[in-house]
């Protein structure tokens, strides 16, 4: 069974889709019960067989994690692989301009948030010596960028965190990895921006990564064999070169 934070659009969703055509079971968390139970509805429809269980679940929210551990404890011992995908920025500003009302989404939802999930699996990982991580990171969290800082910060955490984990956790039999996407067109500048118009004007004369490539390599590391770990996997659209570096046709 695969575990999938943030699993309702995105990224998240197109990870629940490719891993439910390769067969696997899957524990789909998210905010958004009602696209959770869409997506499960769709899933179900096509691939009849599989187990899909869905929870609203707040990764920024300490004792909705707790609760989510607590309750699902049983189909949790089930779990072979978690991605940590929940994530967010917002706002695009210098830090001086910035506020702390936003620094706490990001720095509660990318980093406690996957702390939060990681450390609610791990018991079960240890036990069965066995279980893969795999942390949907950013180029931001290897390169800086103008008016990126918290959110630069909470992407370094999420790379300095997948490094330091496999450290503690290697010869317990579990995998850690991360992917760390360049520009992507999905709800991120959205959110973001808080903006329709300005979201689309991130990608226009280019042409970004989309949420079906990323989950293409996501599952391409998860079905490595055993004994094969793909530390981390850095992604970008052929147009661009750096978080700072984007080829626009005019």
């Amino acid at each position: 069974m695969i575990l999938i934070t943030g699993a309702s659009s995105g990224i998240g969703e197109a990870c629940a889709l490719k891993f439910a055509a390769m067969g696997h079971d899957l524990f789909l968390c998210a905010r958004r019960l009602d696209r959770l139970e869409s997506l499960k509805a769709k899933i179900e429809a096509e691939h009849g067989s599989l187990t899909v269980k869905v929870a609203q679940v707040d990764v920024a929210s300490a004792e909705s994690c707790a609760d989510f551990f607590t309750q699902y404890a049983d189909e949790l011992a089930q779990v072979t692989a978690l991605i940590n995908n929940a994530g967010l920025a917002r706002g695009l500003t210098t830090f001086q301009d910035s506020n702390f009302v936003e620094w706490d989404e990001m720095i509660d939802t990318n980093i406690k948030g996957v702390l939060r999930f990681t450390h609610g699996i791990l018991p079960y990982f240890l036990e069965k010596k066995s279980g893969h991580i795999i942390n949907l990171g950013s180029v931001a969290g290897l390169y800086t960028y103008p008016k990126g800082h918290v959110y630069n910060a909470s992407k370094f955490a999420v790379h300095a965190f997948t490094e330091s984990l496999r450290l503690d956790l290697v010869g317990k039999g579990i995998r850690v990895s991360e992917v760390l996407p360049g520009m992507v067109d999905t709800e991120f500048s959205e959110v973001r921006l808080r903006d329709e118009a300005k979201a689309q004007a991130v990608y226009e004369g280019m042409t970004p990564l989309y949420a079906n490539d990323i989950a293409e390599s996501v599952a391409f590391i998860a079905s490595q064999p055993p004994h094969v770990n793909i530390q981390g996997l850095v992604i970008y659209p052929t147009a661009q070169a750096s978080p700072r570096d984007v080829h626009r046709e005019e």
